[in-house]
């Protein structure tokens, strides 16, 4: 198959942050191209947005249910061949559900859905279908947190004993939503983001982080959430006590209100041995440390030989030219490509193409979602995470 692969974008029109970002990420690699849009819950504004990125008229529809049949009805040649999703969180399973069934396979932002029971028949469609299906935790695509999991997997650290994972912001910290800011707007309205914002937005990638580097699953938690805006009905600072199930012990902190904080999303990891520490802010570089040697730092790059193989897999360039947010995103695209064009030929995609985070990424994503706003509220010090 000699060609790109096309795309129909369902939201992530004029004034949506993180339609570009999925944009540029899907068209790093030169693997997709965009062919076609539902960009906004208003057929002008989706018209216009279209317009704006150079389709044609005709492939800019008025709604994902008028772009999916559409398309559905165009030759096999011309027709969109996956579906992304960057719409707010309420409108990930409608279009997603429709776009399985009608054939296409789906890439969505996260969280996965609106709420666990949504999720859970996300799953039964994605399973029914047999369809690919990918979530976009975008930090999984940084080669430096593959290496730390390639490391924490090979036993480097003994065994796992302590987890520490943070991600705060400080966008929150007045009430933006009033001003009709609207990435504020959606992200702190329960009828669109569900039932958690800081958890809902950042906390799952802290959870998603840490279970994907570890290889551990959250057991128990104890969660004490806030709603520091005034007027503001979801949390938006989270603090949370964990308890893996292999043991160990772990704090997870998400915070929309740590003013002057700019997406510091970090991690540690503490074994026997020894443990790891990563910074978002500085990508590609991981520190390694240890009980009795001086402590190591990792760097990616493409000509960097000590490094995992699929840490090496997920590099472009040379050491010393950072790769960070998009190339993270263009990973998970691109593993996402890759598996879709192998299969589409009766292939078997190369191992390397299936690391992207998938269903039951994302139904344990709402899990983490649901347990921790329940543990907020519960007088019970430990809840046990519920599937």
């Amino acid at each position: 198959m000699n060609r790109r692969l096309r795309m129909g974008m369902i939201g992530g029109g004029r004034g949506a942050f993180i339609g570009g970002v999925h944009r540029i990420a899907a068209a790093i690699d030169g693997e997709i191209e965009l062919v076609c849009g539902a960009f906004s819950s208003t057929p002008e504004k989706s018209k216009a947005s279209g317009a704006d990125l150079y389709l044609p008229p005709e492939r800019a529809y008025g709604s994902y249910q008028e772009m999916i049949e559409k398309e559905k009805e165009l030759p096999e040649g011309e027709r969109m061949d996956f579906v992304s999703i960057v719409t707010p969180n309420h409108m990930h399973v409608p279009p997603a559900k429709m776009a399985l069934e009608n054939g296409f396979p789906v890439i969505c932002d996260k969280p996965l859905a609106f709420s666990l029971e949504e999720a859970k028949e996300l799953k039964e469609v994605v399973e029914r279908t047999g369809l690919t299906f990918a979530l976009t935790h975008n930090y999984t695509g940084y080669p430096m947190v593959k290496q730390a999991r390639d490391m924490v997997k090979e036993g480097k650290f003994g065994k796992i004993r302590k987890i520490v994972v943070e991600y705060p912001q400080g966008w929150l910290s007045r009430t933006v939503e009033k001003e009709d800011y609207k990435q504020a707007v959606w992200r702190t309205d329960p009828k669109q983001a569900g039932i958690s914002s800081a958890m809902g937005d950042i906390g799952t990638h802290a959870e998603n982080l840490a279970e994907y580097i570890t290889g551990l699953q959250i057991k128990e938690m104890c969660a004490d959430l806030t709603s520091f805006g005034e007027g503001r009905e979801l949390d938006d600072d989270g603090n949370i006590l964990l308890r893996f199930d292999n043991g160990a012990r772990g704090v997870l902190h998400a915070s929309q209100i740590a003013a002057g904080e700019v997406n510091d999303l970090n991690i540690r990891v503490y074994g026997e041995k020894g443990g790891l520490e990563w910074h978002q802010h500085v990508p590609d570089m991981l520190t390694v440390k240890w009980l009795d040697q001086p402590d190591q730092v990792y760097r990616a790059g493409g000509d960097r030989a000590y490094l995992s193989e699929s840490a090496m897999a997920h590099v472009r360039i040379p050491a010393g030219h950072p790769e960070g947010y998009l190339e993270g995103f263009a990973n998970i695209y691109r593993n996402f490509a890759m598996t879709l064009r192998a299969r589409m030929q009766g292939k078997e995609p190369d191992p390397q193409h299936l690391d992207f985070p998938d269903i039951d990424d994302g139904i344990r994503g709402m899990a983490f979602i649901e347990n921790a706003v329940a543990s907020g509220k519960s007088d019970q010090k430990w809840y046990p995470f519920k599937m």
